[in-house]
């Protein structure tokens, strides 16, 4: 007799990184799955304005790279050699003086990368499985969550594409349509917060040597900063040699800058050896010429509607970039997922028809504990990222350059190296391990609490001690 194998169904939204990502991770496990976005596909597609969207450098630290290694395929190995690492922070001074700060002690790094680079990486990825098919240009314009069902307009023709699934996975950023239908369905808790800092991008060209050999213009091994308290620029290598810069700016002082003198007015007061980097018509036309864009906080909870839709990634929470941890995030969300997923022993395979009714309702009561799950184990440490990317933007323009901050730093690092797991900085938790986001914060703050009075009970200590041998001096 035949073995009857008919699959599990899931509809994807989005083919930006964590949708492509996703699409493996159930292909694997054996899903029939149909992954859509409403853009064309980046493979092939030559549309100007798709071409022409600009976004902040990616920076793939051990979360991300945790999550590409489990899913094999040569993925994360392939990632590493592309990309660039980036042992510490780089801080340009107002006189052009430049000084290291290193990631961590025990010589982690970071690393840049080309965002459609590894997009295309995993599509090809995906597409790599007979179970998976892309569907490039479709809109999702509604869902009905009860029936499984996705509605999708064809942007070629504007005719209506209807899939019924088993599961609808939101992976379509922070403006998710899927975020905008689940909360039709369930009481969702919900806020969107735009902070008052804009963005635009710019370019360090690379530079002619004495062989007439194209290199990079500052160190490749590092992210280079101008911390100016108020407001930042930031710039990541990519392997053409080039570097991409970031103008985080509040959007008052983006408008006060209204010609190419008041620019480099602006810009030989702030970041003078930037204007030589960059170049001056370069810089004006940059400056002027790409678009601006708004940053922005999205929290939300739940993320499931029973057993019928999950929210990924940005869609579920977008986090401002100043951690390099919204990807690294996304791809975590993948991992946690199918790790419940596979602690639950959700199966796959659609029972025949003789057997459908008892078994189909096991496997739906299932996949609602699954995804119960994964909304509560997974929105805490949502949040807590969410928190300390905003809060890292007040330190990488800011704190870098205080003595309070150096001191810290420099009293964390040593406590770190001589007891590695004693005490770990909370960049190093975030970023080179997968110690869940709200335990690092948890954590961090039992190691200030420690800190603060060790520091207090030496400074008592000499205090009373200088006491002492003042006393006896004057004896």
């Amino acid at each position: 007799m035949e073995e009857y194998t008919a699959q599990r169904r899931v509809c994807i939204v989005g083919a930006g990184l964590v949708g492509a990502l996703a699409s493996v991770y159930f292909a694997q496990r054996g899903w029939h799955v149909d992954v859509f976005d409403t853009r064309p596909d980046p493979r092939v597609s030559q549309d100007s304005a798709h071409n022409q969207q600009r976004s902040i450098n990616l920076a793939i630290s051990t979360r991300g790279i945790t999550a590409l290694k489990q899913v094999g395929l040569g993925l994360a190995e392939e990632v590493l050699q592309a990309a660039i690492p980036m042992h510490g922070r780089m801080i340009h001074g107002l006189t052009g003086h430049q000084s290291s700060q290193a990631y961590g002690v025990f010589g982690q790094c970071i690393n840049s990368f080309e965002r459609k680079r590894l997009n295309i990486s995993l599509l090809d990825a995906a597409e790599s499985f007979s179970n998976v098919t892309m569907h490039f240009g479709y809109t999702l314009r509604a869902c009905d969550l009860d029936q499984g069902a996705a509605k999708f307009e064809v942007r070629a023709t504007g005719q209506e594409y209807v899939v019924t699934v088993d599961l609808i996975v939101g992976a379509d950023g922070a403006y998710s349509t899927c975020r905008r239908q689940l909360m039709r369905r369930t009481r969702m808790d919900y806020s969107q917060t735009y902070i008052s800092h804009d963005y635009c991008e710019l370019t360090i060209p690379a530079r002619q040597n004495e062989h007439g050999e194209q290199e990079y213009a500052m160190d490749p091994n590092h992210l280079h900063i101008w911390p100016r308290h108020t407001f930042m620029m930031i710039a990541l290598p990519n392997k053409d040699r080039t570097f991409t810069c970031t103008l985080f700016m509040p959007k008052e002082q983006f408008e006060a800058i209204a010609t190419p003198e008041s620019l480099l007015a602006f810009y030989q007061t702030h970041f003078p050896d930037a204007i030589a980097l960059i170049g001056r018509d370069q810089l004006t036309h940059g400056f002027f010429a790409n678009p601006r864009g708004a940053l922005m906080s999205v929290k939300c909870t739940p993320y499931h509607y029973q057993d019928k839709m999950v929210i990924l990634g940005d869609a579920a929470h977008c986090m401002v970039p100043f951690y390099g941890q919204g990807m690294n995030c996304g791809f975590e969300d993948i991992q946690v997922l199918f790790r419940i997923l596979d602690e639950l022993q959700v199966t796959t395979t659609v029972p025949p028809p003789g057997q459908a009714k008892a078994v189909d309702s096991q496997w739906h009561s299932q996949m609602q504990r699954a995804l119960d799950c994964y909304t509560r184990t997974r929105h805490r440490d949502a949040v807590a990222i969410c928190d300390l990317a905003m809060y890292n933007y007040i330190e990488m323009r800011s704190s870098v350059v205080s003595w309070q901050y150096l001191f810290r730093k420099k009293l964390e690092d040593g406590l770190h190296k001589l007891f590695p797991s004693l005490i770990i900085p909370l960049y190093t938790m975030v970023s080179f391990t997968q110690i869940p986001y709200h335990k690092a914060i948890e954590r961090h703050e039992r190691q200030t609490r420690w800190l603060t009075r060790g520091l207090m009970g030496v400074g008592v200590v000499t205090t009373a001690a200088l006491a002492a041998l003042v006393r006896c001096y004057r004896k």
